[in-house]
């Protein structure tokens, strides 16, 4: 098949980028910067330059219809945050995609009705408070706590509140009074990602990982696949409870009394930890895209370590801030120490790509010179991808209207 990414900028699209080659299909991706990570791979074949989607929604839905068909697409796949507006427009896209119905997406797309969702279906997530006015904040009495914007991509719209004068801060900043927030206790434990594909409600894969080692942006740059008791059951519940169709991915804090959800997203994220071992979401998913009913796939391995390094190099210079400790991450992983004993690079791996290395190694110079570039690497991508308030609004407008919204001006 000749199947196009959503976007060339994300963890994610490069993952899958990788997958789909190795699978034989040809590989384009949509991109709103003319230097993207899913660049770098002999698995991309073409990248089409787009207006942002975060800005301009409807723009960037009208260039991708227009490459789908000038390209002869069988599939466009979402690999970020464009899943909401090819859900709410799925009826007119002209071309095949994988999303679950817009009813489904809105109850666990912003962060307020996902905790109302999992309330609902009885799923375990830590205390929470929506929050509208000032005197709400009053009903907050143990830290620390979560403050979340509704609309937020890759921990963007998210501040730890410490103590009283952090929430009343954060609270402020994140837009109390113009809009309602979500204020989330803290929960003592590992993260862990957990992914699934669900079949019109029947799940037909799992997977889980814990983050052994944090990278820049909260992501994770080493993770380990484990056994999550009860995730299994917990997914089947969310799954059936939303009729969900296509890949969600959710993460977990495994606290003392068991996994408790602190964020949802209904989309893929990140699936090669589950590939390698041995749980083939994006097979799953392209079943779906074929109309077919993808047989139950067993549980994977466990103790399979991946690495992204790409995310390790950055996060030491964020972290520590000096040349030191970024050639130190760089030679504990090739000479395979610590954390990295036995792992797999997952994001840019070499073995017969070498254009994969280009972004770790523009990522390690760059650092070298002045740590603090970490930041250009991190916000550069994210903001290509991530679906802001103002563009939520315009994607429930154009849906609730049946037409497209009046395009706001891009800015220069």
């Amino acid at each position: 098949m000749r199947i196009l990414l959503s976007e060339g900028s994300g963890l994610t699209s490069r993952q899958v980028a990788s997958r789909l080659g190795d699978l034989g299909h040809e590989v384009e991706i949509l991109s709103s910067s003319r230097i993207c990570l899913s660049r770098f791979t002999r698995h991309v074949r073409r990248v089409h330059l787009v207006p942002p989607f975060g800005r301009a929604p409807f723009a960037w839905l009208d260039a991708a219809r227009a490459v789908a068909q000038a390209r002869h697409i069988d599939l466009l796949l979402p690999t970020q945050e464009q899943v909401t507006l090819l859900s709410a427009m799925q009826a007119t896209l002209g071309v095949s995609t994988v999303v679950p119905d817009f009813e489904s997406l809105c109850r666990v797309q912003d962060k307020l009705s996902a905790s109302r969702t999992l309330r609902e279906l009885g799923i375990p997530q830590p205390a929470f408070i929506i929050a509208n006015t000032q005197t709400d904040l009053a009903r907050v009495t143990r830290f620390p706590v979560f403050v979340k914007r509704p609309i937020s991509t890759a921990s963007t719209g998210v501040r730890l509140a410490a103590g009283r004068a952090d929430l009343e801060s954060a609270a402020k900043l994140l837009g109390l009074g113009g809009n309602e927030i979500l204020l989330q206790s803290g929960a003592a434990g590992p993260l862990a990602m957990v992914q699934a594909v669900a079949d019109g409600g029947r799940l037909v894969a799992a997977h889980a990982c814990l983050r052994v080692r944090e990278g820049i942006g909260g992501g994770a740059s080493i993770k380990e696949s484990i056994d999550l008791p009860g995730m299994q059951a917990l997914l089947s519940t969310l799954c059936q409870g939303l009729r969900w169709h296509g890949p969600l991915s959710m993460d977990v804090i495994l606290g003392a009394d068991g996994p408790l959800v602190i964020d949802i997203n209904p989309r893929l994220v990140e699936p090669m930890n589950a590939y390698l071992s041995g749980v083939d979401l994006v097979g799953a998913v392209l079943d779906l895209a074929g109309r077919r009913h993808p047989p139950v796939q067993p549980p994977g391995r466990t103790g399979i370590r991946s690495q992204q390094l790409l995310l390790a190099i950055l996060r030491a210079a964020e972290k520590q801030g000096t040349r030191v400790a970024v050639v130190r991450e760089l030679a504990r992983a090739l000479r395979h120490k610590g954390d990295y004993a036995e792992a797999v690079e997952e994001l840019t791996p070499l073995a017969g790509d070498l254009m994969a290395a280009m972004p770790v190694i523009a990522a390690l110079l760059a650092t070298l010179a002045w740590p603090p570039l970490w930041h250009s690497f991190q916000s550069g991508a994210v903001d290509t991808y991530s679906l802001t308030p103002e563009a939520w609004r315009d994607i429930l407008a154009g849906r609730d209207g049946h037409s497209e919204p009046p395009a706001r001006p891009m800015a220069a």
